[in-house]
């Protein structure tokens, strides 16, 4: 009766497994990157997790062998009991058991070392600067070198009612300089596969605050706080917002234009509406929602 269920349990994974394409068996959950940097990343945690996978088949293998076959047996007469064959002291086995975990602790750490090299590399000049400044509870946005028609630096900031979204182009190399106006919090794109603490001034223990990448697609993708800083951390959303490059010069001069409406600079969601260029210029953020604040409005749950 147990093995029929085992092998009921068996079959029930396997047709649920055919759901999954190879590449969704091989990112083992992660979602897909969207970065030349979250690539490499991916590949390093494939193969961890099928060098994992292959190293857990052996030892289970060799811990059912020696249940069947290593266990203690009787003699014909069904008095005397004999051990199996003892291995202490067996130098090649003890060599073996040393010598190989050592092996793959090295070129795990060797793959592991490139591959963070490789993520953390910095450009001496990045193509597109961009200041992300963390706060409780939202972001700033911020284009160095940059001019609105007021004659300052464009930048977006986020509201409880509206998400702040960060405009980038594909394909280019872009440096994020992180910084925090009050408690430590953390930027975090999982499309990136990458996160950073944000942190407060002054930096300690040579903190690195800067960090690149390259976009590989367009599209919108949901940011996040990932480190625990207060009442609204799970709110504290933003959009990063990927377009071509001549769709994102476009957008950064329409920033810095009059809106004949407000009489005033065009903020981001302006900027995006006066593009007209479909899904990617929708003026407010699709991936994530703003929260409502008034916590009369809501019911209590459960």
């Amino acid at each position: 009766m147990k093995s029929g269920k085992i092998a009921a349990l068996a079959v029930l994974v396997a047709v649920m497994a055919t759901g999954c394409s190879g590449d969704e068996i091989l990112r083992f959950g992660w979602p897909v990157g969207v970065t030349h940097q979250a690539e490499q990343m991916r590949q390093l945690w494939t193969w961890t997790v099928i060098a994992a996978l292959a190293v857990g088949v052996v030892v289970w293998g060799l811990i059912f062998w020696t249940v069947i076959f290593h266990r203690k047996k009787k003699v014909a007469d069904g008095e005397q009991e004999v051990l199996p064959r003892q291995f202490q002291y067996n130098i090649p086995l003890e060599m073996f058991t040393v010598i190989t975990p050592l092996i793959m602790v090295v070129v795990l750490f060797f793959f592991t070392a490139t591959t963070e090299s490789n993520v953390l590399d910095k450009k001496p000049n990045p193509d597109v600067k961009v200041d992300v400044i963390a706060f409780q509870w939202n972001w700033d946005f911020r284009y160095p070198g940059t001019k609105n028609a007021e004659g300052t630096e464009i930048s977006t900031v986020g509201s409880s009612t509206e998400i702040p979204l960060l405009v980038l182009p594909v394909g280019k190399t872009i440096e994020y300089r992180i910084e925090s106006t009050d408690v430590i919090h953390s930027f975090w794109v999982p499309e990136f596969h990458f996160k950073r603490d944000v942190m407060p001034n002054p930096r300690k223990n040579n903190q690195d605050d800067t960090f690149q990448n390259t976009i590989d697609r367009e599209g919108s993708f949901v940011g996040r706080c990932a480190e625990l800083c207060g009442t609204y951390h799970s709110v504290m959303n933003f959009e990063v917002r990927a377009l071509s490059p001549d769709k994102y010069d476009a957008y950064l001069k329409l920033r810095g234009q009059i809106n004949p409406k407000t009489g005033k600079s065009n903020t981001a969601s302006e900027a995006l509406t006066a593009m007209n260029c479909g899904e990617l210029c929708t003026p407010h953020a699709v991936t994530t929602q703003p929260f409502n604040t008034d916590r009369t409005a809501r019911t209590a749950s459960g």
